[in-house]
């Protein structure tokens, strides 16, 4: 499924991004994210063995809600890959945060979030399978 231009326009302005998994016994876990659109994918980046990350390897099946007010979208999506490389995760992680730090240089992101590179990362690629929308 494709957006809009107008629902690709909201999810390129900076904003966060509730990301909601689900535990083997199908309880909910929900999670704010930085995000980014790649192409028709959403991608985001964590540190492996997280809870989402578990959740995410047990059901690839997903949800992510953004919202202004009255305005809102909610993507149901599909984990289709778990990019465990370490330079690609690692790129990934970066690119977020100069995209959620677009001031600062890129020696302050490498300074301010040094501990990306201590951590093992894994970038989270989400297809989009249905789009619910209010407001566009």
């Amino acid at each position: 499924m494709t957006l809009t231009p107008e629902q690709r326009s909201f999810l390129e302005e900076q904003r966060f991004t509730v990301l909601a998994t689900s535990f083997p016994d199908g309880r909910i876990q929900q999670t704010v994210m930085w995000y980014m659109l790649r192409g028709d994918t959403i991608i985001m980046n964590t540190a492996a063995g997280r809870v989402k990350d578990r959740n995410i390897r047990a059901n690839p099946a997903v949800s992510l809600c953004w919202e202004e007010h009255y305005k809102f979208l909610t993507i149901n999506g599909t984990v289709t890959e778990l990019i465990d490389d370490p330079a690609q995760a690692l790129e990934d992680i970066f690119s977020l945060a100069r995209r959620y730090n677009p001031d600062a240089s890129d020696d302050d992101i490498d300074a301010r979030f040094s501990n990306f590179r201590q951590e093992e990362r894994v970038t989270i690629v989400v297809s989009i399978d249905s789009v619910i929308a209010n407001g566009f």
